[in-house]
């Protein structure tokens, strides 16, 4: 009998394209995405006494006491608009971006143990860590919108209602930028675990430098400080939003630029360094 099998070689290699993102592959595990989600979600929350309410507490004592350091001690201004609400949706703007960095910079450390059993599309995980992130934003937003809706009644805000839809595209880059410097992050720490015990200072560091406590009209228009700020890639995320939910925010093309860029740069390069490391970060992890 003739052998049927002569002249045929099969070779069994993993992907080595560098440039493919495999995003067409995540989409098609979109359900795993979804209850990667409601686990990290819940395991956050359970077994405490107040659960999801934390997310409404520890917005408000954090603004009360920005209200009282920044805006009563320090004297800052808020732009004209009510120290506690200007505080409110700022926290809520940065803490939706600094969740993002934080919890996808640690994904291969802390997902491991599961990575090391099952396959499924890597990227899976940063992107549920967004949407949980964005979960936690949209609970927050509860407080904002209600604090918001007080002040628009007695007169004191007026956002522009027109801007509204701008407010999608201003989360995704905001969720885009966290999740690509988060993987970047992630990926290097397979190898320089320090790396992961630095976010939360340099975070920490990032948000005095961005608009958070503070507008960019509060930065003098002379001297280098004003070029650092626009150059900010969180600076147009931030005076957007308020520009759209308080009626008032500082935004320029070139800190729109900058974000658009640092967002794009860091999406694209974060998800094929990414791809590159779970090939084999099982030997280094």
């Amino acid at each position: 009998m003739a052998d049927v099998t002569r002249g045929y070689h099969v070779h069994i290699t993993s992907d080595h394209d560098f440039f493919k993102l495999g995003l067409r592959e995540v989409w098609r595990y979109r359900d795993l995405i979804w209850l990667f989600t409601q686990k990290n979600f819940k395991l956050v929350y359970k077994q405490t006494i107040l659960g999801p309410m934390w997310l409404i507490m520890n917005p408000l004592i954090t603004s009360l006491i920005y209200t009282v350091v920044f805006g009563g001690i320090a004297g800052l201004s808020t732009a004209g608009v009510p120290r506690l609400l200007f505080y409110l949706s700022s926290h809520a703007m940065w803490t939706f971006f600094a969740s993002c960095l934080r919890n996808n910079a640690s994904t291969f450390l802390t997902n491991s143990h599961i990575f090391q059993k099952v396959y499924f599309p890597r990227l899976t995980m940063p992107f549920s860590t967004v949407l949980t992130a964005f979960l936690e934003f949209a609970i927050q937003m509860v407080l904002v919108g209600a604090m918001l809706a007080v002040y628009v009644v007695r007169g004191e805000v007026s956002p522009d209602w027109a801007l509204m839809p701008l407010l999608i595209p201003v989360l995704l880059l905001t969720g885009a930028l966290g999740l690509g410097l988060g993987i970047l992050i992630s990926s290097a720490t397979t190898k320089y675990r320090d790396l992961n015990l630095l976010v939360g200072f340099g975070l920490q560091l990032w948000m005095y430098m961005s608009p958070v406590v503070y507008p960019v009209s509060q930065i003098p228009l002379e001297g280098p400080y004003q070029y650092l700020i626009q150059l900010n890639p969180m600076t147009a995320p931030l005076e957007l939003f308020r520009l759209v939910l308080l009626g008032t925010g500082s935004v320029t093309s070139v800190s729109v630029i900058s974000t658009l860029v640092f967002a794009a740069v860091s999406m694209l390069s974060g998800i094929m360094v990414f791809n590159k490391v779970e090939r084999n970060f099982i030997d280094t992890v």
